[in-house]
């Protein structure tokens, strides 16, 4: 069966980067990629542009470039994926982004979203642009791979995913996390932040034990980290341990934009150099 995968694209370096990572993660899958364009006919690079096609109205002009950049990423993919089993599709949108990329998840039945953390726009100083956190905050029915600018692809050596074990999961919505995983070998590393000498209770011991289950036939492994906050916890953890990938359930609507917007990046060090998985509570 072929996997389904979006790329979203502005045309910048970043998710040219995201790009690469979903072919090179995906290379010996059979898959079908959606590279999509969204593109506004207003603002101020549209009014510089319009200067060298006076004869033309704005929309013509944006859609031809959105082609343009597509028909550039196609000929980029054709030297860059020798796989026999990958397809591309190439959609340019005059819309919103996250109403484009919502009405593409579902026309499509697109599996997995691989974008980049920021594109043209956003600020040097920001971890994750506002387009990134925007998709992971609201296209509620896909799972969200977020990639860093600068990366370079290679199997992550291990998977990181924090938990409370206080709110349930169902084992479908762990089930890129549990792809990822075996499709690169990766062991998934289970950490929970907690006050020194506390134990876990009954309602978190039983889902512990729902992981235990859900991560049968993987390698994964339980840690502990004690009197800190989470994202400082997950910060040394990561870094300590030279961590590939890191992964979420977004179980709250705000959990990503309070969590990833921080304006001091010293708030999240090392998050801005890992590709960031969002999974979601699909019964938010």
């Amino acid at each position: 069966m072929r996997k389904k995968l979006l790329l979203p694209t502005d045309f910048s370096k970043n998710a040219w980067v995201a790009i690469s990572y979903a072919i090179e993660l995906f290379k010996n899958e059979v898959c079908d990629f959606y590279v999509l364009n969204v593109y506004e006919t207003g603002g101020f690079a549209m009014e510089e542009l319009m200067g060298s096609y006076p004869e033309k109205n704005p929309s013509e002009v944006a859609q031809e470039q959105s082609e343009l950049g597509l028909k550039k990423i196609s000929q980029r993919v054709s030297f860059r994926d020798e796989a026999l089993d990958h397809n591309y599709f190439y959609l340019s949108r005059n819309d919103d982004l996250v109403p484009a990329i919502k009405d593409v998840v579902e026309k499509k039945d697109i599996e997995l979203i691989v974008m980049g953390t920021k594109g043209h726009t956003d600020a040097t100083l920001q971890i994750f642009g506002s387009n990134a956190v925007d998709v992971m905050e609201k296209v509620r029915n896909c799972p969200v791979l977020c990639i860093p600018p600068n990366v370079i692809y290679s199997d992550p050596k291990e998977i990181v995913f924090p938990t409370s074990y206080r709110t349930h999961i169902k084992r479908r919505e762990l089930e890129y996390l549990i792809e990822i995983a075996k499709l690169t070998n990766a062991p998934i590393r289970i950490l929970h932040v907690a006050k020194e000498g506390e134990t876990l209770d009954e309602v978190q011991e039983n889902y512990k034990q729902l992981l235990i289950e859900y991560f049968d036939g993987l390698e994964y492994s339980f840690h502990t980290i004690y009197n800190t906050d989470v994202q400082t916890a997950l910060d040394v953890f990561v870094q300590s341990r030279d961590s590939g990938m890191i992964t979420f359930i977004n179980k709250k609507h705000t959990f990503f934009s309070n969590l990833l917007s921080r304006p001091l990046v010293k708030e999240l060090g090392y998050h801005s150099k890992i590709p960031v998985l969002a999974l979601h509570d699909f019964r938010n």
